[in-house]
């Protein structure tokens, strides 16, 4: 009981927040397990002064020191996306960290484009228990249905006006409030740092130009009352499909667009079955990374430590990667020839998705405000 206590108050007080369904086709190749090289890494550590330097190689002796005494630990680490996309990317730095602070005593095994299921069925498998998957990355929203009530407020329609707003709210006092919610809740998982994938947009197999020419589509949602009524008040038809057969379902004509980030839009060549892109950014992709009681109850204090410490660099690498990543895929996709549109009225989107925000804030009316209130 002390460990678990102290294991809670570490996350509470050491987190610092950061960093939607989204799912993948089925992946053609084992997924790698390898982290980026240092050297294809953001310069996290360019210009350190002599004093970071000093500390960055105390940290790391101390890593090596605590890794005599501490027992050998692998954790199952899913990942529904490549590792090219910037979930990815934050995915294999925060095993680089993980495993550079513990000093070897903890393996990230980092299992990507979705071999271990949708993100439903990572979630399905963790609170199960019995070990088999240790860690995951997930959209924030989908912790929902597991124990974290709060992280719908993150899915809400509109509510974030830029990427300053989401980091104001990730790296405030309410963020380790959200993190740790399924674990105080009893589920047994919890929350280790925040990020995100970038604003989430609509994508068609026939160009949209304006929020008329979306009446009557039959959209891609994943079974979440939000994205349902998201897509209700936009006049279209909201279709439950699996993300592993989202790509199919686009080819034969059984959806005719869904949403996503823009760069797991690219990177599951999505353009090729629905090439038309419009850029209304309905919501923030906010991801969290979650560890069962489990897997955190058999770490040592050091090696809690060192996944704490690893969170936090990891939560600030994806700040500094994701809209940079983000840009240079859309200009990619426009080069390729995609049709990207801009909506540069958001106004009448916003109207058409009053009554779900309404709806799906009244319960945290206040909370819900706070955030709002963050931008």
């Amino acid at each position: 009981m002390k460990k678990r206590w102290i294991g809670t108050a570490l996350c509470a007080a050491m987190v610092v927040a950061s960093l939607s369904g989204c799912g993948l086709k089925e992946p053609e190749a084992p997924a790698t397990t390898a982290a980026p090289a240092a050297s294809e890494a953001p310069a996290a550590g360019e210009g350190e002064t002599e004093a970071d330097a000093a500390a960055d190689a105390g940290s790391e002796a101390a890593g090596d020191a605590a890794a005599a005494n501490d027992p050998a630990v692998t954790l199952v680490y899913a990942e529904v996306n490549p590792l090219d996309t910037i979930v990815g990317q934050t995915d294999s730095f925060f095993k680089e960290k993980v495993e550079e602070l513990s000093g070897g005593s903890i393996t990230i095994d980092l299992q990507a484009s979705g071999v271990l299921g949708s993100e439903n069925d990572v979630l399905d498998t963790m609170l199960g228990g019995g070990g088999t998957i240790d860690m995951s990355r997930i959209s924030a929203f989908a912790l929902t249905s597991y124990g974290g009530e709060k992280s719908m407020l993150l899915s809400i329609p509109y509510t974030f006006v830029d990427r300053n707003h989401f980091w104001n709210f990730a790296t405030s006092d309410l963020a380790p409030e959200f993190l740790l919610e399924p674990h105080e809740n009893g589920t047994g998982v919890r929350g280790l740092f925040y990020g995100e994938e970038g604003f989430r947009h609509f994508f068609t197999k026939n160009p949209v130009n304006s929020l008329e020419d979306l009446k009557g589509m039959k959209l891609r949602v994943s079974n979440d009352p939000i994205m349902n009524g998201m897509v209700e008040g936009l006049g279209a038809s909201p279709t439950v499909v699996a993300f592993g057969e989202l790509y199919s379902a686009l080819q034969t004509g059984v959806v005719d667009g869904a949403e996503q980030p823009i760069a797991n839009y690219k990177s599951n060549a999505f353009p090729e079955v629905a090439n038309n892109l419009i850029l209304d950014g309905h919501t923030l992709g906010a991801i969290q990374v979650i560890i069962t009681d489990e897997a955190w109850d058999k770490l040592t204090e050091n090696q809690q430590n060192a996944m704490m410490e690893a969170s936090k660099l990891a939560s600030e690498y994806n700040r500094q990667i994701s809209e940079e990543a983000e840009n240079k895929v859309l200009e990619e996709l426009k080069t390729d020839g995609c049709n990207v549109v801009e909506v540069t009225d958001k106004a009448p989107w916003q109207e058409a998705c009053k009554k779900v925000v309404e709806d799906n804030t009244s319960a945290y009316a206040d909370l819900y405000q706070q955030i709002v209130d963050m931008q």
